[in-house]
């Protein structure tokens, strides 16, 4: 049982932070271009719609502020572990350098979720954006390629006509290969589309501030203030006949998904030219840049038309249409369509390096680990994601994809939020080139926090994570325990950081 808390030494994981596997290419701007091109995307384009007018109403501006001092708290944390251990494995390794390797697997299986499902959600989001401009061209897709097999209405999954979602498949393909090309096209591309769709948000909020009516606005928060229930149990606030939270906390939850990608940075550890000094840069200035184009952005589209008439799939899109401006209808989708697939980019990006991390450690296959030669990229990882990644895309529909995504990845954050507490305690003395401040205070906001979102989702959402952590062990028993590098190693469980004996 000794080996289920060994921990990687802080020595191990610097020294994995040197090697020369991977090429260092990436500048602090090209991180918090990354940054931006993970975070924005769906959540405006997608997400928004849905929530405002079925969870929260106007009161999503205020759900998006509550999520991003949420982002800020485990933000600010990221940035601590990602300056002290510069390594691909995001909060993986902050955790099993802190935690011990269990608690490692339990958050690098979290974490496949929380990128491989949140980009499965990005492209079936990114399908509807494409079909939509087709439609402008009066291209219409067959329905039996159109969408998934599976909808998902009022919290139950139902068969439809479709057989598989085919443009979600295909632009999974398509970024796939070019992951495996090399970091810097990939990161030149994300460049490229986070201009395009920031450009789009700022006409957004400039055009459509001229046909805001405050009125619109009124009232405010029509499902309530909170939100919250444990397992289906009311806590505080309204829900569906269903048992599904409603009101600006549960909003906030539902939401969370659009601040996924400040935490995918942390991935791109080992390809940053400075990791100690870029790496916070990259996270922070990422999140607070977004946090402000967020809140604008709902401020003008719920100010622009009616919460109830706010469209589900597309609501930015179609809030100019009902205001008169049609034409404005295929810029903001073709803007859209860039947007989301700068998301889905690095989303795929950081699945990958997850994988590769734990494969290195020996907890999942080596050859998941392996490094094209000539493109020095982890292209057997990036192979593996993209086929998980176009199987859900293809097979499940947006709305169950979207509430797995929240709650794997504030099980993460508030991990690593915990993490940093510990790691404090544990090794006081060891080098912190970025510190969070007022810990443990700052750290255990970001704990709590995180906690009562997790409690304003679904009960639906908990046992799919136990059941996806289920799995997990399953294949951490059988497979990763009795291959784990550490353990067989002999490295101490004791002493800090599991340090050798």
């Amino acid at each position: 049982m000794a080996g289920l808390w060994v921990k990687k030494p802080l020595a191990a994981a610097a020294a994995e932070a040197k090697g020369d596997s991977l090429r260092r290419v990436l500048g602090p701007w090209a991180l918090i271009a990354l940054g931006i091109g993970a975070i924005i995307g769906t959540g405006i384009f997608v997400a928004t719609g849905e929530v405002a007018r079925n969870v929260t109403g106007p009161a999503l501006m205020v759900s998006y502020v509550l999520a991003g001092v949420t982002c800020l708290f485990a933000a600010m944390c990221y940035a601590e572990f990602a300056a002290m251990t510069p390594v691909a494995g995001s909060a993986y390794t902050y955790a099993y350098t802190t935690l011990g390797e269990l608690f490692a697997w339990v958050i690098g299986w979290d974490l496949i979720l929380e990128y491989a499902v949140g980009a499965a959600t990005v492209a079936n989001g990114w399908s509807s954006y494409f079909q939509r401009i087709l439609a402008r061209f009066d291209v219409t897709l067959p329905a039996s390629i159109a969408t998934s097999p599976l909808a998902y209405e009022g919290g139950e999954f139902v068969v439809t006509s479709a057989v598989i979602n085919l443009p979600a498949v295909l632009i999974v393909g398509l970024l796939t290969v070019i992951l495996i090309k090399g970091i810097r096209e990939s990161a030149n591309l994300n460049a490229v589309m986070v201009a395009v769709k920031v450009g789009a948000v700022v006409f957004v909020i400039a055009a459509g501030a001229f046909y805001v009516n405050p009125d619109n606005w009124t009232p405010f928060a029509p499902y309530g203030w909170t939100g919250i229930n444990f397992f289906g149990a009311e806590v505080a606030g309204q829900h569906t006949p269903a048992g599904k939270p409603l009101g600006m906390v549960a909003g906030a939850a539902l939401i969370f998904f659009a601040y996924i990608g400040f935490d995918a940075v942390s991935t791109q550890a080992e390809e940053a030219k400075n990791p100690q000094r870029d790496m916070p840069v990259g996270i922070l200035g990422s999140l607070l840049i977004c946090t402000v184009l967020y809140v604008a952005v709902v401020a003008v589209l719920t100010g622009m038309v009616p919460y109830t008439r706010i469209d589900e799939k597309a609501g930015v899109a179609t809030a100019f249409a009902q205001v008169g401006l049609r034409w404005v209808d295929p810029l903001v989708a073709a803007a859209a369509l860039a947007g989301i697939t700068s998301v889905l980019l690095v989303m795929l990006l950081g699945s990958a390096r997850v994988l590769m991390a734990m494969s290195r450690d020996g907890l999942l296959p080596r050859f998941l680990a392996d490094v094209h030669p000539t493109y020095r990229t982890p292209w057997k990882s990036t192979v593996g994601v993209g086929l998980f990644v176009g199987l859900f895309a293809g097979l499940l529909p947006l709305g169950a994809l979207l509430e797995l995504t929240n709650i794997g990845t504030l099980f993460a954050f508030a991990t690593v939020c915990g993490a940093v507490v510990v790691l404090r305690r544990t090794h006081p003395d060891a080098p912190r080139p970025f510190r969070v401040p007022l810990s443990p205070l700052v750290p255990l906001l970001g704990l709590g926090l995180c906690v009562l979102l997790m409690l304003s989702l679904p009960a639906q959402n908990w046992y799919r994570l136990f059941a996806w952590m289920a799995l997990g062990l399953v294949i951490y028993f059988a497979y990763g325990r009795s291959h784990s590098v550490l353990g067989r190693s002999g490295v101490s469980p004791g002493g800090p950081a599991g340090s050798a004996p």
